[in-house]
Formats: C-alpha cells, structure tokens, sequence
C-alpha cells in the first residue's frame, strides 16, 4: 500500500529545503538527549568550595594579625626610628611624618615619655608604645656622654631669647625659619619678652618646641621697649598685642579727664584695666 503524504506535506506548507532542516536539527536533539545520559555527572558542591575560601581567609587574616602584633612588640627608639617602622607600630603616616619632622629640626626625645609632647599624638597612642620605647645615650651627641656606663647630660650655653637673630634661632631644637621669623615679629610688638612663657603665644609653637626652647634660651628684660602711655597716641598703642581698641579708648579717655595718669594702679584702680590685663602690660609701660 502506497501512501501519498505529499498532499500532507503541503498542507503544512513545508518546502524540501525545510523538510531537510528540520530532520538536521532532529537528529541533533536526539544526539544531545542521548549524551545527557551517557556521560556521568559531576556535580560541584559550591558549599565546599566556599568553606575552603573562608579557611583560607582565616588563615591570611590570623597570620597579618600575627604579624602585626609581633612588630608592635619591639624596642625601638625615637631618635633614629625609621617611618616604616612607625607605621608598622600602629602610628598613622602622619603621626609618623610628625615625628619625623621633629627629629629632622633638631628635637630629641630623652626619655619615653616625651613622645607625648608630639603634636598630634593623642593618649591612646603614647600609651601603646611608651613601653617599647628604648631611648639610647649617645657619645657626643645631643649634648650627652658617656661616663662609666652612665649618660649624663652636658652643660650647654643658652642664648638671651631677646637679642638672638633669626640665624641663632633656626639652629635651636624644634624650631624652623618659620618660627623664627615668628619669634622676633612677635618679640618686636611685645617689645621682648618679659617670660619664656610668653613664647606659647607665638602662633604654630607647639609643646613640644617650647619645652625644648627652655633648656636653650634665657629672657634679659634689661633692653624691654616701653612705652611712654602719657605722651603715646592711639596708633602707637594699637600696635601692641595686650591691648584692644576698647582698652585704648579708656585709657585715651581717663587721661583726657585726668590730664596725666601716675601708674597702672591708678588704671586698675579706675576700672579703665582689669588686673590681668594690667599685669599682662605693665612691664611695657612707663608714666
């Protein structure tokens, strides 16, 4: 019996051409069925695999903690450290950089505690590496010797803070041309400098450099500049740092009333200066 499927055929309206396409890809998906159950299956378990990373993570992490707990365990000494080492003791670049820079102007650390004095390094990081600090004595060197075994600091001459020039300055511990500068702009207003302490009211002088000025530098007050408060004008007073407009005002103001004025009592006295004030500004005075 011969069947006739040609009528069927076109009834779908398949063309030879896509007849013998659609046998092709037939045949492939066959193939593909036959191969899904032929070749084994190896099956990946993910869950394996990220236990595995996760240990290893551990491990990396426990052995960078390890290391970093190690370094912040040895001696080191302020005065030559390098800043590698420094950062690798838990201080940041620019705590590091800090101290760096204090050596390199001429600041010395003598014993542990003094990496206090460091601009910018708080308590809780002194604290972690005063106990690894181990400050050695040097043979001639920063002033010290060695004598028998025992470091002792030699005797050095100390300028007078009020006649030094800016080349004397720039050679002294913790300070820059910068400071300096600072340092006799600020002396030349005051009319010098009564106290060391009045060194702290230079701008940018931090601790850590007025400590170290202290062992260096002496105040004579025999050459004070002063001013003459009965025969000054308003310019000439408004150039000194104690005083303010309204300070000036009053005090123009009282001599008017007065004619003369006998002495910074008299001022406090009148309420025309506080006592602090007074005190702050007598030393430049004269009546």
């Amino acid at each position: 019996m011969n069947l006739n499927i040609e009528p069927f055929l076109h009834w779908f309206g398949y063309s030879r051409r896509e007849r013998r396409s659609t046998f092709i890809l037939f045949i492939i998906l066959i193939i593909a069925i036959l191969l899904r159950f032929i070749v084994p299956r190896k099956d990946i378990e993910l869950k394996d695999i990220s236990g595995l990373l996760a240990s290893g993570n551990n491990e990396n992490d426990s052995l960078l903690t390890s290391t970093r707990d190690t370094s912040a365990h040895y001696k080191f000494d302020p005065n030559s450290v390098s800043f590698d080492t420094l950062t690798s003791l838990g201080l940041s670049e620019k705590q590091a950089r800090t101290i760096i820079s204090y050596r390199n102007k001429g600041g010395r650390f003598r014993q542990p505690s003094d990496i206090k004095n460091i601009y910018g390094i708080d308590e809780p990081a002194s604290a972690r590496i005063i106990p690894f600090i181990n400050i050695e004595k040097r043979k001639g060197q920063y002033g010290y010797l060695q004598s028998g075994g025992v470091g002792y600091q030699k005797k050095r001459e100390r300028i007078d803070i009020n006649k030094a020039d800016s080349a004397m300055l720039v050679k002294l511990p913790g300070l820059g041309p910068v400071l300096s500068s600072r340092i006799i702009k600020y002396r030349r207003l005051l009319g010098g400098f009564v106290s060391l302490e009045q060194l702290k009211e230079v701008y940018g002088l931090h601790e850590s450099a007025y400590n170290l000025l202290q062992e260096r530098v002496f105040a004579d007050t025999s050459g004070l500049t002063k001013i003459n408060i009965n025969k000054s004008n308003i310019k000439e007073l408004l150039k000194h740092p104690y005083l303010d407009r309204y300070d000036i005002q009053a005090i123009m103001k009282f001599k008017e009333i007065e004619g003369r004025i006998s002495g910074i009592s008299e001022l406090v006295e009148n309420k025309v200066l506080s006592a602090d004030k007074a005190n702050r500004i007598s030393p430049y005075l004269k009546f």
